[in-house]
């Protein structure tokens, strides 16, 4: 019987871990493919592109487009915070210089990115997965300048993409 009960608990432990992943892998397609169904014409980087753009010469200017309380917690090396939603006649970068948007999971980046496309910002991407991606691939983060694994997990809902040893244990609101 403790054999029985052994393995019944080492199967369910599996089970979870596997409706996770796959949960996980089901959540991100559909946040990508709704990203894309609504900003079609938003062009994305992928975090090993950016990754790459951040090693060379000509970086790209970052646009974290997440709340001061999401940004506080964790954010992308040298990235400049924009209040979601706001206007992009807030931001002065040359229109063609190269811009990265991200947010947690994409959405609110992607919409203003097609904002500063329409305000003739000409070479605009928006990070595809956001910092949730970026920090699950175990990319630099900081936090007061100092590096961090922890990120802001936005809500109950979405931070369920975010793995649970990056999630902040009780980050703001």
């Amino acid at each position: 019987m403790k054999r029985f009960l052994f393995w019944a608990v080492i199967l369910l432990i599996l089970g979870a871990i596997g409706a996770a992943w796959y949960s996980q892998r089901i959540g991100w397609r559909l946040i990508n493919a709704k990203i894309r169904a609504d900003f079609p014409e938003v062009r994305r980087i992928t975090t090993t592109e950016l990754a790459a753009a951040l090693a060379s010469d000509n970086k790209p200017v970052l646009l974290d487009v997440r709340t001061k309380a999401e940004f506080d917690v964790s954010h992308l090396e040298g990235a400049m915070r924009v209040e979601p939603g706001s206007d992009p006649a807030s931001i002065s970068i040359p229109k063609d210089h190269a811009i990265v948007t991200y947010c947690s999971v994409g959405y609110r980046s992607a919409a203003f990115a097609k904002k500063l496309s329409e305000a003739g910002y000409r070479n605009v991407s928006n990070l595809e997965g956001s910092i949730f991606r970026w920090a699950n691939e175990n990319r630099p983060l900081v936090h007061d300048g100092q590096p961090t694994n922890e990120v802001h997990p936005y809500n109950r809902l979405w931070g369920m993409l975010l793995e649970q040893s990056r999630q902040a244990a009780n980050p703001r609101k």
